[in-house]
């Protein structure tokens, strides 16, 4: 948008953010002028795809020879068999993450299971311990649920005493947004007969590390599923094929994939990934364990690290925003290191447990700036600014981290990470 155009927007906070409405004003005055200038002849000529058939049918979509190649990103170090990959976030648009590019964490590789030969074992304090192929769960009635999958260690480079320099994905990228579909677990569980005294359940992949964890039988009862599907395809083998736990809104860890035992106990298993691992150190000496569920938060993918700005100007500042307890109620932006908020327009439909994309515009004016995104999710849980996050846990915590992020954009356009 151009300055003959500055008198229709209207300031909302510090640092040059606009109301909501006035990118909507600018595309509207941009389309009418690009068409003003344009002869008849020029708007009806028609392109060279128009004059001549097109490519044939394929057996598996491709990408436009003009688009760039996504991918993950991968560790600099990685360790043969565990460790993670993340979602280039900043790359992306929307809210659902292609399965390609879905984030990755694992413990020792990823197996190899054939569907025909896999089962799944609900035993413990049941009426009746049940095996279930795959084949057998195709048969039952599927759901299919739009929901963010995040790891616990996710954003857990807050913590560190210098910000680090790196891309939103790489800070932030192991979290995922996807449709999943699969067999509510309570309609098991039901099936199973579960006893009086049973409280948790232990549920066990079929990896090489054995991955265990220890659920709350609430949870599991409530609207936790076996995902069989992603997106509307089988699960890839690096997303638990062929069927994996998912607990929505809880950390990913305990989403054990490769499932292959359900046990109901009378307490927790306190196994490797629920003491020594997963677990939070608080900054009275405590540790937190079962801390599963994953706090309201939002990070700015727009303007972020690595994409500098050209020029002073109107441009839109965009990103993601989610929670463990529910719905995103709004998300407040500020340009002036939270001198000042104003309250961004979210995507539809903002969906419970679910990424939610949040937009507002803003004037740069060349001047410095820190943007920050703060959300609040429908019990009223508000996204802590990192001070207040570090005071609550020792030195070196890294899981369940929330913090708010912040961006400093220098007068050159320059975006760094800066903690603020």
């Amino acid at each position: 948008m151009t300055d003959n155009h500055a008198g229709r927007e209207e300031a909302v906070a510090g640092g040059g953010l606009l109301h909501r409405r006035t990118l909507l004003i600018a595309g509207a005055a941009s389309a009418g002028g690009l068409g003003a200038g344009l002869g008849a002849a020029t708007i009806m000529r028609s392109p060279a795809a128009m004059r001549e058939p097109g490519a044939p049918l394929s057996p598996y979509g491709t990408r436009a020879s003009s688009s760039e190649v996504i991918t993950r990103l991968l560790p600099d170090l990685p360790f043969a068999g565990s460790g993670s990959s993340r979602t280039p976030l900043e790359r992306l648009e929307g809210t659902i993450t292609p399965n390609g590019l879905h984030f990755e964490r694992h413990h020792n590789g990823v197996p190899a299971i054939e569907p025909d030969t896999h089962e799944l074992l609900i035993h413990g304090l049941v009426r009746q311990p049940l095996l279930f192929r795959y084949e057998d769960l195709l048969r039952y009635s599927r759901e299919s649920r739009i929901l963010f999958l995040e790891c616990s260690g996710n954003s857990g480079t807050i913590a560190a005493p210098e910000p680090v320099q790196a891309s939103a994905g790489k800070l932030n990228g192991l979290v995922s947004g996807a449709e999943w579909t699969g067999v509510r677990l309570s309609t098991l569980l039901g099936e199973a007969g579960v006893a009086p005294n049973a409280r948790w359940v232990q549920a066990e992949g079929s990896d090489a590390a054995g991955m265990t964890r220890s659920i709350p039988l609430s949870i599991c009862l409530d609207d936790a599923m076996i995902a069989l599907f992603q997106n509307g395809e089988p699960l890839r083998p690096e997303q638990g094929f062929p069927m994996r736990l998912l607990l929505p809104g809880i950390e990913g860890n305990a989403s054990v994939k490769w499932l292959r035992r359900l046990k109901l106990m009378t307490t927790p298993a306190f196994s490797r990934e629920e003491t020594s691992k997963y677990t939070d150190l608080r900054a009275d000496g405590r540790a937190e364990l079962f801390s599963l569920r994953m706090g309201v938060k939002s990070i700015i993918l727009a303007p972020s690290f690595g994409f500098d700005l050209a020029g002073p100007g109107v441009r839109e500042i965009s990103g993601l925003a989610w929670s463990g307890r529910g719905r995103i109620r709004r998300v407040d932006v500020s340009a002036d290191g939270g001198a000042s908020w104003a309250q961004a327009t979210l995507g539809e439909p903002v969906l419970p447990k679910a990424l939610t994309r949040f937009r507002l515009p803003w004037r740069w004016d060349g001047g410095a700036a820190t943007l920050m995104s703060r959300a609040v999710d429908e019990t009223g849980a508000v996204q802590p600014r990192r001070a207040e996050w570090i005071a609550h846990y020792a030195g070196g915590q890294g899981y369940h981290s929330n913090a708010v992020q912040s961006w400093r954009v220098n007068p050159q356009g320059k975006v760094s990470h800066v903690y603020a």
